[in-house]
């Protein structure tokens, strides 16, 4: 009787990890990765978080770190456009060829995220944020906060509505609405 309750441990432990049987949990997800820009935008199928939202070029709050650490279990990609060595020095320009590659580099993470986690800030202006929402509010792919306080908060809200974008009031609820829409997008792959 011992070995063969030996060889049933055995067994398990030889299958388990091949199988999933015996699991008393569902397996943990791998930690998020963050890519900022100018990196290479990962071309996988893991679930991506384009962090779009106030920034004013370095003078807005940092509130993309906060999000960052929010969602460090959820597995996927976050998507950055806050770039550690922006140099205020870049003219905005087409022909500023640093300029450049940040703007193509958000193009083209906004067009791979599955989700656009969007934020503006009460203090700031935030004009890109406002194109980006333009850009992608037809999309399906925008949850956004808008909190009072921001001077477009009226173009921002009529824009919502008319394409059935999720608003919340605050940083820390639209954080809880990407990381539900998250688990619905896991439940249709």
């Amino acid at each position: 009787m011992r070995s063969l309750l030996l060889r049933c441990v055995l067994l398990s432990s030889v299958l388990a990890p091949a199988t999933g049987a015996f699991a008393a949990e569902p397996a943990a997800r791998a930690a998020s990765i963050v890519v900022k820009s100018p990196q290479a935008l990962p071309d996988d199928d893991r679930l991506k978080v384009f962090l779009a939202g106030s920034i004013d070029m370095g003078g807005s709050e940092n509130w993309q770190a906060r999000v960052e650490q929010a969602l460090a279990d959820e597995g996927v990609v976050l998507l950055n456009p806050r770039r550690d060595d922006w140099n205020p020095a870049w003219k905005p320009s087409a022909t500023e060829p640093e300029f450049r590659k940040q703007v193509e580099w958000e193009l083209s993470a906004l067009n791979r995220a599955d989700v656009i986690l969007m934020y503006f800030a009460p203090a700031s202006q935030s004009p890109i944020t406002l194109l980006e929402l333009g850009l992608h509010a037809p999309s399906g792919k925008v949850l956004l906060a808008c909190p009072e306080g921001y001077w477009r908060k009226g173009n921002v809200d009529i824009t919502a509505d008319r394409y059935g974008v999720p608003r919340y009031e605050s940083l820390d609820a639209l954080i809880a609405g990407v990381r539900q829409r998250l688990a619905e997008l896991r439940r249709q792959r």
